[in-house]
């Protein structure tokens, strides 16, 4: 699924080129669970931005699904998201003053899904994550856990290939953040494709590979 050749990557401070990423090489097949580990500063960040066309690349090549993303112009890598890619962050980025279920609907309306297919979709996954009883909740009345669930299902509801995840537990206590994982394990048992970062070596055991970053490059690629 995931083909990453030759790449580099460089943020700019005025006059002061700072490399991060020196030469990635990395494959990716489809129904894998990976995570993203390294010290800070390491590039895991970046290079998960990359995966998730959330960023782009100064040199080397990077085929999503069989597409080259680095040739696509910036209106051709949004569709890429929209389509492909669910997004699950440290901070769920909830809308406060919604319910669930229409947090969930949010990326159908951008993909100017119908209002009752919308509704049908979300019910689905708000059964997937296991919320169906919490579908009108507003997120102050949901736990941390909870509102991460809101946040996991509302990146499955355009059926993408591919979950990016950057901290999911981080903000979560120990309860809640083996709950999320356990559920990232059924995710990926049915046959979504995970690319998650965490600084966790427990959170990490959790996934089917780990590969481990250090100044840039890959440092440990371990099953």
């Amino acid at each position: 699924m995931i083909s990453l050749h030759n790449i580099h990557k460089s943020y700019y401070m005025g006059d002061v080129t700072v490399p991060v990423l020196n030469g990635i090489d990395l494959s990716i097949d489809n129904g894998e669970f990976v995570a993203i580990m390294g010290p800070s500063g390491s590039g895991k960040t970046t290079l998960l931005n990359i995966i998730g066309c959330l960023d782009s690349i100064d040199v080397g090549e990077y085929s999503l699904a069989g597409e080259k993303i680095n040739t696509l112009d910036d209106k051709s890598m949004a569709r890429i998201r929209s389509q492909h890619i669910g997004f699950v962050f440290q901070l769920f980025n909830l809308i406060p003053r919604i319910s669930a279920r229409r947090n969930i609907e949010l990326p159908m309306i951008y993909a100017n899904v119908n209002k009752a297919d919308r509704y049908s979709r979300t019910t689905t996954v708000l059964e997937r994550v296991g919320l169906s009883d919490r579908a009108t909740h507003v997120p102050t009345q949901l736990s941390g856990g909870q509102q991460q669930r809101v946040a996991i299902a509302r990146a499955l509801v355009n059926n993408p290939d591919l979950l990016v995840v950057d901290e999911p537990t981080g903000s979560l206590d120990s309860k809640n953040g083996k709950e999320i994982m356990q559920l990232f394990g059924r995710l990926n048992a049915d046959g979504v494709t995970i690319v998650m970062v965490t600084h966790e070596n427990d959170i990490a055991a959790c996934a089917q590979r780990q590969v481990h970053l250090l100044d840039g490059k890959i440092d440990q690629d371990t099953a």
